[in-house]
């Protein structure tokens, strides 16, 4: 959409804002900002935070009315916040996160709050000192070593310009981008929401042909088992003990990680369903080791314990030894010892059938953390097509994979378009670079 510009501009007078409309002003935020360091001993306010992605957001951690906070575990001395005001994370405002404040609360002493000494509209300045612009800004003003440890402190955010149009543009400006945001935000939600259904879709896909076959007249037989139900005449099945042995990874304290030989994180199994040839972690292992916890072609690997039940029993297969390599105590490794049973290429589908969560997440213990026993995964059924039938399956799954992945990436590159195009068009309309009025 092609937007008006101002009919005249001026040169701001600083160099990285640039030219803007003629009647604007540049001020330092000293003149349009005051501190506010107003403690919290006791509260009705929420706790809140600031994110670099969504600007001041609640925590949801009510305290109780008249809860006096003395003690060194509380919130004494925290700082209040009231709708509209300015809060900076001090330590990360150069990656966005501050914003102004829709809500009252209070804060960590860890934020800055700022209010406006003047009546200038604060939605606009939410969107003005979000942008790149500004962020780029806040780093070079900030002070540290090392970006982790930048901190913009309130004379630092003080001196930097901001750009004041005329109150009216400043109401035009934040209730265009406030429109704007929402029907771009609604665009992206609906695509996402068109991932997620191709997503489902790709879990039915798979548990269809992992346990259905390819051919619709086949005919069935009941597998015994209720989260697989009706399984084709002529497969057999097994569990899991009786096709191959597993395995715990490697144990070991944080000296033994970070330098020599290929190492399978947790991740690198959580993340792919089929496991990288080059993988980022490095341990010390010895031959030994490398003996007892190597990961070779065919290995099935499960994650085995996280904090939550949905994290575990998600597999990945390797596809391709990977030399002196060994694995994380967080996995298992399930080594089939006939590859006349399951080929890898069937592993990879039928592992990650959205049956499996089934099977896990109702057959687990969850006592302080969620855990994967070997027992329990021994007692795995696994169906078993013959070996030209789960090549022909995995060979028909690559295809229809690849074609709904192509639609997602379609999906996600056109949601990425509209983000680009929402901070052009927030950048553009407070900077005045176009005339939204």
């Amino acid at each position: 959409m092609m937007y008006k510009k101002y009919d005249a501009y001026k040169d701001s007078g600083v160099q990285w804002l640039g030219v803007i409309p003629d009647n604007w002003k540049i001020i330092k935020n000293k003149f349009l900002f005051n501190e506010i360091n107003l403690r919290s001993f006791k509260s009705e306010h929420e706790l809140l935070s600031v994110s670099q992605y969504t600007g001041v957001t609640k925590k949801s951690e009510r305290i109780e009315v008249n809860e006096f906070l003395t003690n060194s575990n509380s919130l004494d001395g925290y700082k209040v916040v009231s709708k509209g005001d300015l809060v900076s994370n001090i330590m990360l405002a150069w990656n966005g996160s501050l914003g102004v404040s829709s809500y009252d609360g209070i804060v960590s002493p860890a934020y800055a709050v700022y209010r406006l000494v003047n009546n200038s509209c604060k939605e606009y300045f939410h969107y003005l000192l979000r942008t790149d612009l500004y962020k780029a800004e806040y780093k070079r003003q900030s002070t540290g070593v090392i970006e982790s440890r930048l901190r913009l402190y309130t004379e630092n955010f003080y001196a930097i310009s901001s750009i004041l149009p005329p109150l009216k543009d400043q109401q035009i400006i934040s209730n265009f981008l406030k429109l704007k945001e929402m029907q771009i935000d609604q665009a992206i939600a609906i695509k996402e929401q068109q991932i997620a259904l191709l997503n489902e879709r790709k879990q039915i896909v798979i548990q269809q042909a992992v346990t259905k076959g390819l051919d619709p007249n086949v005919k069935m037989k009941d597998s015994g088992v209720e989260w697989i139900g009706e399984i084709p005449e002529h497969w057999q099945l097994s569990k899991l003990r009786y096709l191959g042995v597993t395995q715990n990874g490697i144990s070991a304290g944080s000296e033994y990680f970070g330098s020599g030989y290929p190492f399978v994180s947790y991740g690198d199994v959580y993340k792919n369903r089929q496991l990288p040839l080059s993988v980022d972690g490095l341990a010390k292992s010895s031959i030994a080791d490398q003996k007892n916890y190597s990961v070779l072609e065919g290995d099935v690997f499960f994650t085995r314990t996280s904090e939550t039940v949905d994290e575990i029993g998600f597999a990945s297969i390797c596809y391709q030894t990977i030399e002196k390599a060994t694995f994380a105590g967080f996995l298992i490794r399930f080594r089939p010892t006939n590859a006349n049973y399951i080929t890898k290429e069937f592993s990879k589908y039928y592992f990650n059938a959205q049956m499996m969560r089934t099977y896990f997440v109702k057959e687990m213990n969850l006592v302080i953390r969620a855990s994967l026993s070997q027992e329990l995964l021994k007692n795995l059924i696994v169906l078993l097509p013959s070996i030209d039938e789960q090549k022909a399956i995995a060979s028909y799954l690559d295809r229809q994979m690849d074609a709904i992945n192509e639609l997602i990436g379609l999906q996600m590159s056109a949601i990425q378009k509209l983000k680009e195009y929402k901070t052009t068009l927030i950048n553009d309309a407070v900077t005045g670079k176009i005339k939204v009025a």
